[in-house]
């Protein structure tokens, strides 16, 4: 059975083939490492706070500047604690899903909390 290669991580053209320990892209000729790639993308998968401490499902952050928030009467304070977060793919680059108290449900980014 034959091993589809992966997709060019500059174009995500599917056109790709290997030269010896490399991927080379037959549409822009872009030249990667499988294995540097890979640990790449596991080291970017890792959501960190504004001070750089890593985050995880369920944590407490506090947020560190005011927010204004479309609909809504003023803004998140700052030093708001948001507790029992949860970390997704959203919306742009926000990347937290929780409930702040007296707004509901909203994303915010992980670059505007600290972890509490």
């Amino acid at each position: 059975m034959t091993e589809i290669p992966p997709s060019c991580p500059a174009c995500a053209s599917e056109y790709t083939y290997a030269v010896n320990d490399l991927q080379v892209c037959s549409m822009c000729a872009h030249e990667w490492s499988p294995e540097a790639a890979a640990a790449e993308a596991a080291e970017a998968a890792v959501i960190k706070d504004a001070s750089g401490a890593p985050l995880t499902d369920g944590d407490t952050v506090t947020v560190i500047k005011d927010l204004k928030v479309k609909g809504a009467g003023g803004p998140i304070k700052r030093g708001t604690k948001v507790r029992n977060i949860r970390l997704v793919n959203g919306v742009g680059d926000h990347d937290i899903d929780c409930k702040v108290d007296g707004f509901g449900p909203m994303q915010l980014k992980s670059s505007v909390v600290k972890k509490a």
